[in-house]
């Protein structure tokens, strides 16, 4: 990955989207997003994850799956709400990079750079 901060909020809705689908925990998400090209540590996921759950998008429990202990995450009707704002906000973006799509110019003479 070239840069985690450039990538850090498409991850949280990534982890919330798979939140949202059913229960997750952080392996699985971890190989999940390297799926998708993400390479991320568990000293990288389990903070975002945690960070989640402190703004209340997600909730926790550890559940005994597969013979082990778990910590499994739920998504919140917050992190509902918040993802389905990421969702939106996503469409615009994508409009933008891949259809050519602008609402308005950002430059300072309002063409193209």
């Amino acid at each position: 990955m070239i840069d985690k901060d450039l990538f850090s909020g498409m991850v949280r809705l990534h982890i919330l989207h798979h939140a949202d689908e059913g229960p997750i925990f952080g392996l699985a998400i971890i190989e999940e997003l390297g799926r998708h090209g993400y390479q991320i540590s568990a000293g990288t996921m389990y903070p975002i994850l945690h960070g989640l759950e402190s703004k209340g998008y997600l909730v926790s429990r550890y559940e005994r799956r597969e013979g082990r202990e778990r910590r499994i995450y739920r998504i919140t009707p917050k992190g509902r709400r918040a993802l389905e704002i990421g969702r939106t906000k996503v469409r615009e973006l994508f409009g933008e990079l891949i259809n050519g799509h602008r609402r308005h110019r950002c430059t300072i003479d309002g063409a193209k750079p």
